[in-house]
């Protein structure tokens, strides 16, 4: 026999856990993970870094509503979420001039070497500096949700694969793992297996594409002192930021993949120390370990968030791309809001920040086909 509930959640990454705590009391919940463990896959393999002029201006808004909810949360936590940590992009000036934006404001030579003496003094000619930027405690976030949905009555299912989706009356009946399960709405957030989840289910694609994204920590001869800001070559072809007394690298690369475990190329990281060992003074001498995560996109860019125009119930929470953990908690927002009025439950709950609200309103309402 099925269990029922209002909302069915697919997907235990950043996107699943948020929309889940979000939810969680204002209507009946289940969130259902293929893997053993949540957060399995990308949203355990981030760079933990939220920064508000990072990517369109419709992720830039709601990176500054997700900072906003998250910050009201931090003072309820044992252990913060946020810490203040700059963003510093380098590279020629034309290239920072095309990619500085939103709260980035530029910065002089000189200055960009005051903040990292770490940088070879001719490997850039310009800079631009994100203040507004903060480190993000990635663990805490995932748990702090996890710990509010179950709180709030939201029943979490690991080792749950989804084997069968379809259409059952007014509502979904579907199969993962051992479990069956009904509800009025579906939301599919898995992930870079979200097209893959549609087409079991019956329903048509929106052509979403996962890219590799390779990092590693380092060990190096010359740390970066505390403070350091996160520092990105404008061009994509690598950023680092301090770890500890180690450093965490990475060659910013966005090779086409199909959804799996992915796992870094032979002999990925050994060439991006020996260029990073061209442009910086860090000494890097070896890796002491390595992980590729999958950022899935859109074509646009745009995370894909609502209601698909031609499958009733069948919600889209996918293609947050590389903003998944620096949106999460504004789209959560916003995509409650949708799922409470647009299935019925949670009569009176409040819907998205107007602002939230406003900075979507140009993209995805619906998936249209």
């Amino acid at each position: 026999m099925s269990a029922n509930y209002d909302v069915v959640i697919v997907g235990g990454g950043i996107a699943g856990l948020s929309l889940a705590s979000a939810l969680a009391g204002k209507c009946s919940v289940a969130l259902v993970e293929a893997e053993q463990t949540l957060a399995y896959h990308t949203s355990a393999r981030s760079a933990r870094q939220l920064i508000p002029s990072y990517g369109p201006p419709v992720v830039q808004e709601l990176t500054l509503r997700t900072l906003e909810l998250v910050a009201a949360r931090d003072a309820e936590l044992p252990e913060p979420v946020l810490s203040p940590r700059s963003f510093m992009l380098i590279g020629d000036d034309a290239t920072v001039h095309e990619k500085a934006s939103g709260r980035m404001h530029r910065i002089t030579h000189a200055q960009a070497l005051e903040l990292c003496p770490a940088l070879v003094p001719d490997s850039f000619t310009a800079a631009g500096l994100d203040t507004g930027s903060f480190a993000c405690n990635a663990p805490v976030l995932l748990e702090d949700h996890r710990r509010r949905a179950e709180a709030g009555g939201v029943d979490i299912i690991t080792g749950a694969r989804v084997h069968s989706a379809q259409r059952l009356g007014s509502g979904w009946e579907l199969g993962a793992g051992q479990e069956g399960f009904q509800a009025s709405v579906v939301v599919n957030a898995a992930g870079a297996w979200a097209d893959e989840l549609a087409v079991l289910s019956g329903v048509e694609k929106v052509q979403l594409q996962p890219y590799r994204r390779t990092a590693a920590i380092v060990d190096v001869d010359h740390p970066l002192p505390e403070g350091s800001p996160m520092v990105a070559a404008a061009d994509d072809s690598f950023y680092f930021r301090r770890d500890g007394g180690q450093v965490l690298i990475s060659p910013s690369e966005s090779v086409s993949s199909g959804p799996e475990d992915a796992q870094p190329y032979p002999g990925d990281i050994e060439a991006l120390i020996s260029r990073l060992n061209t442009v910086t003074t860090l000494g890097i001498r070896s890796a002491r370990k390595a992980w590729t995560g999958l950022r899935t996109e859109a074509a646009d860019g745009v995370p894909v968030v609502g209601f698909d125009a031609e499958a009733t119930g069948f919600f889209w929470l996918a293609g947050q791309g590389g903003y998944g953990f620096q949106t999460s908690s504004g789209i959560a927002e916003l995509a409650a809001g949708m799922i409470l009025a647009g299935q019925g439950a949670g009569a009176g709950a409040p819907g998205p920040a107007s602002r939230t609200a406003e900075a979507l309103a140009a993209t995805r309402w619906s998936i249209r086909r």
